[in-house]
């Protein structure tokens, strides 16, 4: 069962100032938007969420993804995908072999992993390009397969870091109505960081500085 990710009480300080402040629930398939100018302590929140703070910060309260405290875990042991600004494709494989591997070890046989990159392939409008070499991609096309990566790892969570920042208007759009498409189809909570006004109001949920003030309630279903 699907209990989505809690923040409880989260705080987060550097010599005593509080850059982060949060006591948030983002349901399965939700999206919090994180908003607030560089330095303001959204790169800082998603370094704790995936088990890597900077040393000199000072943690305290709990991060719950599906009820279970991850409190101490390592990145993988949390299971929480992040999309960057730069979709990171490995140069030297194919775009089928950088979705392979990102596949879990429970999927075993050379068909059943086939059988879901084709999967990801055709949800991401990219069917028979599996041998495609990532430089022949245009923006957009390889934004959609560092996606699909990320999600055939099976995160339970997803973080978003400003990843539209360095498309295009129209592409921009494009990928935001992609993203936030995928993350409601597979029904996990995403958390999204941005300084961009237009990037939190289209994921249609809360959108709340680092220290948890309202910009925007979530629109209504």
């Amino acid at each position: 069962m699907k209990d989505g990710l809690q923040l409880e009480h989260l705080r987060i300080t550097l010599g005593g100032r509080s850059l982060v402040d949060l006591h948030e629930s983002v349901s399965p398939g939700e999206v919090l938007s994180v908003m607030g100018p560089s330095g303001s302590g959204k790169s800082t929140l998603l370094s704790v969420m995936i088990g890597q703070p900077d040393p000199g910060f000072t943690v305290t309260g709990k991060i719950l993804l599906d009820g279970r405290d991850l409190t101490g875990l390592g990145p993988k042991a949390r299971q929480i995908g992040l999309l960057f600004q730069d979709d990171l494709l490995f140069p030297h494989l194919s775009v089928g072999e950088n979705l392979a591997f990102a596949l879990p070890p429970s999927i075993k046989g050379r068909s059943a992993r086939q059988a879901r990159i084709e999967m990801a392939l055709e949800a991401a409008d990219l069917t028979g390009f599996a041998s495609r070499d990532p430089a022949t991609l245009s923006g957009g096309q390889r934004s959609r397969v560092a996606l699909m990566r990320c999600l055939l790892s099976a995160p339970r969570a997803l973080l978003l870091d400003e990843p539209f920042s360095r498309l295009d208007a129209d592409l921009r759009r494009q990928m935001r109505e992609f993203v936030f498409a995928r993350v409601q189809a597979e029904g996990i909570p995403a958390i999204l960081v941005t300084h961009d006004v237009e990037d939190a109001l289209a994921a249609g949920g809360k959108v709340i500085s680092p220290l948890g003030e309202i910009r925007q309630a979530a629109r209504p279903a």
